[in-house]
């Protein structure tokens, strides 16, 4: 006679994979390739200077409008609540070096810029005003559609941002597919992975989006034995071992959480 645990874990772990693959496709995704570092983003951290915390969301509220008249996609953003010490955490779509930086599209930036009245050049040294530390690093992310569809809606965020043993960062990358078709076996939302080109050291991050502050926070419906379960299916030795083997692979790591701004 068949386990009736057993097979209902089966079942909710095949409802996850199942879930993964509808969402990439409503994404408009290829299946197989929605969720894969195939979309070139800059991940830019801001922290403000003291007193200018306001000053600089207001700066780039006012940019997104020429960002978005120039035809570049409007970037995504948030601020930080708790965690590193960062304020802002800025992903701009690029979609590869080259056709961000083609002739034609820098054309069009200066142009949208110059209508606003604020060259690229006095928007930086604005920036530079309102910023006491600045860090940049170029990610290899999901496709475009796939992020817009995760961030839809949603109004809590969740990074956790990772640098890698040496050698470790294919095998990282694996562990975080892992836990995210653990994650979606409890009816948690997928967790988007980037993985770094250049510029800062760090290797990869996840990136989680919520309704709330509840919606991240809510409980996982399955039991201890549909847990463990799910926990080896998605290929943990068990779910007490998901987060010993991810520090078997890591350097160090950092945990953010933040809120959309209005």
């Amino acid at each position: 006679m068949r386990n009736p645990m057993r097979l209902t874990t089966k079942l909710i772990v095949a409802s996850a994979l199942v879930m993964i693959l509808t969402t990439m496709a409503a994404a408009g995704g290829d299946e197989t390739q929605a969720t894969k570092p195939i979309y070139l983003y800059k991940t830019t951290f801001l922290r403000a200077a003291p007193g200018k915390l306001l000053d600089l969301i207001a700066l780039y509220k006012e940019r997104l409008a020429v960002i978005e008249a120039s035809g570049d996609a409007r970037p995504f953003w948030w601020r930080h609540t708790q965690g590193d010490q960062w304020d802002l955490m800025i992903l701009t779509p690029m979609g590869s070096y080259a056709e961000y930086y083609a002739t034609a599209r820098i054309t069009k930036r200066d142009r949208a810029a110059a209508a606003a009245g604020l060259a690229w050049a006095d928007f930086g040294r604005k920036l530079d005003a309102c910023v006491s530390w600045k860090e940049d690093v170029f990610v290899y992310g999901p496709a475009l559609e796939f992020v817009k569809k995760q961030f839809e809606g949603m109004a809590y965020f969740h990074i956790e941002i990772m640098v890698s043993l040496p050698g470790k960062q294919t095998e990282l990358y694996k562990e975080r597919e892992m836990e995210d078709v653990y994650g979606v076996a409890q009816g948690r939302p997928y967790n988007m992975i980037f993985v770094r080109d250049q510029g800062a050291n760090w290797d990869i991050y996840t990136l989680g989006c919520y309704r709330d502050l509840q919606h991240w926070a809510q409980p996982s419906p399955l039991s201890k034995e549909q847990r463990e379960e799910a926990a080896k299916k998605a290929g943990f030795e068990s779910a007490d071992a998901i987060g010993p083997y991810m520090r078997t692979l890591i350097d160090f790591h950092r945990d953010t959480m933040g809120v959309a701004i209005k």
